[in-house]
């Protein structure tokens, strides 16, 4: 492989992280820019990895920090909104010898891929934003927030939901509002709380947490979406208490500590899937550029994680970087995300639509055991 090859990574997420550490390691230069100054400002509560998402960290070499500051577990049990137990069902392991789930602190999981980053010797640039200007069969001319342009082999839109580069690249595809939305927060974490339990009914559709360390967890409440504009930011702790007071269990030791509006998120599901190509000659897309659905399956990390994998490894495997490799990467990708995204979705319109009888346990087990091979 020539020694010269370039890249341009957009966006310090998940995706962007892990492809510049894989790349990096093969020997590429990297560039990688970040649009937000502090590169972990909003980066969320809490987050489920499951063991798809764990083999890639794995793969990163961060396992070893994620597994001293995360929380795993091997189950998930189903409640009535008064907390009362009605069935706990074992995790499908989906990461060969790996935990079936990692809850953690979203800050901690992204501070342990800044440091890999930083690590690896990529050029990072936060505080910046890239244009392409042009591109042909040899690269892509891009044009610098910080000033001054330069030229790359590869660019890599890893810039999220309202990637400004998939559009730029004449792909269309935006995200769309699946109907519902989602209060979370990160708390304390009661004593009895070993692994995620959800509650169906009451006055959201799902109440739920996941432990997150010995000491915290993240909790959420699923309602139906409403207008932004009409919840005051100072608002979000008393609209998470009002919803969380309805639910038995550990939620009223829970509640009692959601106080600070600050630290109470509220965020619609949203869906979106690429089809066709993910890329337009040398700009391609990954993570929730290309894809994004509702955390049903708690599957969007990981999904992006292996986006990443998946291109690091056909770009490091081959000499010839064309359109061939990089319909590869999306041929690679698309049914296994498809069947995600899907999925995902499927669960929330039951929710919406009131499907009593919905299989949602099976569409999951379904889901899931596609996970189990590698990518």
């Amino acid at each position: 492989m020539a020694p010269s090859r370039n890249v341009l990574v957009i966006g310090g997420g998940a995706a962007g992280n892990a492809l510049t550490i894989l790349l990096r390691r093969a020997g590429l230069a990297v560039d990688l820019v970040e649009a937000k100054q502090d590169w972990n400002a909003t980066a969320g509560s809490g987050i489920t990895l499951q063991g798809n998402a764990l083999r890639v960290l794995r793969d990163l070499g961060v396992w070893d920090q994620v597994s001293a500051l995360g929380y795993g577990f091997g189950s998930v049990g189903i409640t009535a909104p008064d907390g009362t137990v009605l069935h706990v069902e074992d995790d499908l392991r989906t990461g060969d010898d790996l935990p079936a789930t990692v809850g953690m602190q979203r800050p901690q999981l992204q501070q342990i891929l800044i440091e890999a980053v930083r690590a690896s010797g990529a050029n990072v640039r936060l505080g910046t934003t890239a244009t392409i200007v042009a591109q042909d069969d040899d690269g892509v001319s891009v044009r610098l927030s910080d000033g001054g342009e330069a030229r790359y082999d590869l660019v890599v839109a890893a810039d999220g939901l309202g990637s400004a580069t998939r559009a730029a690249i004449g792909i269309t595809d935006r995200p769309e509002p699946t109907g519902m939305a989602i209060w979370r927060v990160a708390a304390p974490r009661p004593a009895g709380v070993s692994r995620t339990d959800l509650a169906y009914g009451g006055p959201a559709y799902i109440a739920g947490y996941c432990p997150t360390s010995e000491d915290t967890l993240y909790a959420y409440v699923v309602e139906a979406n409403r207008d932004r504009a009409s919840i005051p930011p100072e608002s979000y702790a008393d609209e998470m208490v009002r919803l969380a007071s309805a639910y038995g269990g550990h939620w009223p030791e829970i509640t009692k500590t959601i106080t600070d509006p600050a630290q109470v998120n509220y965020t619609w599901f949203d869906q979106m899937l690429v089809e066709g190509a993910w890329h337009r000659g040398r700009v391609v897309l990954i993570g929730d550029a290309a894809h994004c659905c509702p955390p049903t399956l708690a599957q969007g990390a990981a999904m992006s994680l292996e986006d990443a994998a998946v291109l690091a490894e056909l770009l490091t495997g081959s000499d010839t970087w064309d359109d061939a490799l990089l319909s590869a990467y999306y041929e690679r990708r698309i049914g296994r995300v498809r069947a995600v995204v899907e999925a995902s979705v499927q669960i929330g319109r039951w929710q919406l639509d009131q499907v009593r009888d919905a299989d949602v346990p099976g569409l999951m087990a379904r889901t899931m055991s596609q996970l189990r091979e590698r990518p």
